[in-house]
């Protein structure tokens, strides 16, 4: 594939230095979009040098001493099935062509050289570079978009979003991955806040990326069913269980893979055993349940999500969920007061359930990090610690103590949040995201690209957007792309499978569907419609 701007790579090869010659001065190369970047006066020769070179196309005669021009092709086309040959040969040559020919060449040119027949043969082959080109590229693009479309709604079913449509869009992962029994790992950098505050935007990415391709190859190498990034800084992988009883192992081994590799420190939360889709928020649940316990311990490691930690009959009972639940509302959607009452609430409820100091510790402590993972979630997290907070929650000796402590805390930090969403001008930066998407709809633009422009959490992101424009991100996507298309549709004669990718569609048949359901037509019919 060739990068915009650069010109496709052409070798020339004939063992007459007039022939090259020839060549050389009598195409217009330059005005083609072509470079000859080398020549070689034998099939030897030509051989090195295209291994050397990688050129594009190569124009070669078909007889030379040595190795001839079909010779030459095999060898090369063995390596690199994408080149183009075309041959120069004699009359008395005709079969030799005929056999380049079924070898895979391009195109064969009888000597003597008609030069603008062999400049309309160069001009026919790099059309066909281009196409292959762009295939190429609407074959990554795919691949690209199916990986992200998959990772984006694992992370829905994560996060409890089990609509009618996404069971049916996830059927075949149903089917081809967790019918079985799985387990889930969660694998979080240490100090992720901290680093965050530290890594410019650039090396942020630089970082994950570097963590995310360390995983990649090694959750392959471990049997894993598949591995995305979630939150800032997290991954999820999930496996077979099968492989239940190496879970010590392979969480050490992760840890061990990513600190050589990039020096980085991190825990690993297993979870129970889990089987579909609709239970990847359990396990997920699990998962960080285990990697609360890193908080009890005074190093990084491998946590697992025991059966007789899952709250059962007794401890669902106990643990207050619909508190937990109330808490991170009121974080969400910065309510002080809420937050206050809840605090109140939750202090009577243990109160009343009588937990020794070290039960209602660790539900304390398991409160507070849901609740601050809200806030990092939220990107709102500024020289707030965790670790701190903690350290202090357990040093306290009495139930009064701590919640009062909790209530400083989030209660000003709920204050901050506050004053600095007034100081940031909200409308202001989600219509710098609007103008972003005004001018990048025809890219394949994803909502995690339009969140890290406005330096926002994926979830804040769509929140504030919703609050603002009134759209959700795909719905505003999808709004922009329409109008697009009709202004297009209305103004001019380009085809509408042509219309597709101009408006960010690289499926045709998909474009339609989504513009008729806008619309209520057809992209034909609107155009018809107009033109009466």
């Amino acid at each position: 594939m060739v990068a915009h701007g650069e010109k496709y790579r052409v070798i020339l090869v004939d063992d007459e230095p007039v022939i090259l010659r020839s060549l050389r001065v009598a195409v217009p190369w330059e005005e083609l979009g072509l470079e000859i970047v080398g020549e070689a006066r034998g099939g030897e020769a030509a051989l090195e040098l295209i291994r050397e070179l990688s050129p594009h196309m190569v124009i070669s005669d078909i007889r030379m001493p040595g190795m001839d021009g079909i010779t030459l092709m095999k060898e090369v086309l063995a390596e690199n099935a994408n080149r183009l040959f075309i041959f120069v040969s004699g009359y008395g040559e005709f079969e030799y062509a005929r056999e380049a020919l079924r070898e895979g060449a391009f195109d064969y040119l009888l000597k003597p050289i008609d030069h603008d027949e062999l400049i309309e043969m160069i001009k026919r082959a790099k059309k066909t570079l281009e196409k292959r080109a762009e295939n190429d590229k609407l074959l990554h693009s795919v691949q690209v978009l199916s990986m992200l479309a998959r990772e984006r709604m694992f992370a829905e079913f994560i996060e409890g979003n089990q609509s009618q449509s996404h069971l049916q869009h996830m059927r075949w992962l149903e089917n081809s991955e967790l019918t079985q029994d799985y387990f889930m790992a969660v694998i979080q950098l240490d100090h992720f806040v901290k680093l965050n505050e530290q890594w410019s935007p650039e090396e942020r990415r630089l970082w994950l990326f570097a963590v995310r391709n360390i995983l990649g190859e090694w959750s392959v190498a471990h049997g894993a069913l598949t591995m995305f990034p979630f939150h800032g800084g997290e991954w999820v992988l999930l496996f077979p269980s099968a492989l239940t009883s190496q879970k010590e192992e392979l969480g050490s081994d992760a840890i061990r893979q990513i600190q050589l590799y990039t020096k980085l420190t991190c825990s690993v939360g297993f979870s129970q055993t889990a089987a579909g889709l609709e239970r990847l928020s359990e396990a997920y649940q699990s998962a960080t349940r285990a990697l609360y316990q890193r908080f009890y311990s005074d190093r990084a490691g491998v946590f697992i999500d025991q059966p007789g930690r899952e709250p059962g009959a007794d401890r669902e009972a106990k643990y207050p969920k619909h508190l937990e639940a109330v808490l991170l509302d009121s974080v969400r959607t910065l309510n002080r007061e809420r937050l206050l009452s809840a605090l109140d609430e939750t202090k009577q409820y243990l109160e009343q359930q009588a937990f020794s100091k070290e039960a209602a510790e660790r539900m304390m402590v398991e409160l507070t990090v849901v609740m601050f993972r809200q806030y990092e979630q939220m990107n709102l997290l500024s020289e707030w610690s965790l670790e701190g907070l903690l350290q202090e929650l357990q040093s306290l000796g009495t139930l009064s103590e701590m919640i009062g402590l909790l209530k400083t805390n989030f209660g000003r930090w709920i204050s901050e949040c506050r004053d600095s969403q007034i100081k940031d001008n909200v409308q202001n930066v989600i219509a710098k995201t609007q103008e972003y998407i005004l001018s990048n709809y025809h890219k394949d633009l994803s909502m995690e690209e339009v969140a890290e422009r406005a330096d926002l959490s994926i979830s804040h992101f769509c929140l504030l957007f919703k609050q603002v424009t009134g759209y959700t991100f795909l719905e505003y996507l999808t709004e922009c792309r329409i109008e697009k298309a009709k202004y297009i549709l209305k103004n001019s004669q380009v085809k509408v499978y042509q219309v597709a990718p101009m408006v960010g569609y690289q499926d045709p048949r998909y474009f339609t569907q989504v513009f008729k359901k806008v619309t209520g037509m057809t992209p034909t019919e609107y155009r018809e419609a107009g033109a009466v």
